[in-house]
């Protein structure tokens, strides 16, 4: 489906219809291609870069710049892992629900967080309860 130039979603239409779940896949695939081409981009500056480096301060620094590499490669990871299970929900009709109470998440936060399972008043609940939890 090709959707219209500066086409954004609004409250005025059907929540999830048609033309939102394509906005949503186009705006998921853009992001898992960026974050893939990051990774791809970390993966290659690893290669490149030895850690044969004869100056101890240059080899820590190294060393450092390699541990936050591969945390961020990680959280890429993850991240991708989250937009191919929203790609899923797309794909089933349920993207856009509230994995728990099963109202639809405003259109703001998907815009904001397109993996969002959660509903902002649901987050928040489960939010307050890991506070608890953790306070204990």
């Amino acid at each position: 489906m090709m959707l219209p130039q500066n086409y954004r979603p609004t409250d005025k239409e059907p929540f999830m219809n048609p033309m939102q779940q394509e906005y949503f896949r186009q705006k998921l695939l853009i992001w898992k291609g960026e974050l893939l081409e990051e990774s791809n981009q970390t993966l290659q500056n690893m290669t490149e870069e030895s850690l044969a480096q004869p100056d101890l301060a240059d080899r820590a620094t190294a060393e450092t710049d390699r541990a936050l590499e591969l945390r961020t490669r990680d959280r890429y990871r993850k991240l991708i892992s989250k937009i191919d299970a929203a790609l899923r929900r797309l794909e089933e009709d349920t993207y856009g629900y509230c994995e728990e109470t099963g109202e639809p998440i405003s259109l703001k936060r998907l815009e904001a967080r397109p993996i969002a399972t959660l509903s902002v008043e649901a987050q928040e609940r489960h939010e307050r309860m890991e506070r608890t939890k953790r306070d204990d």
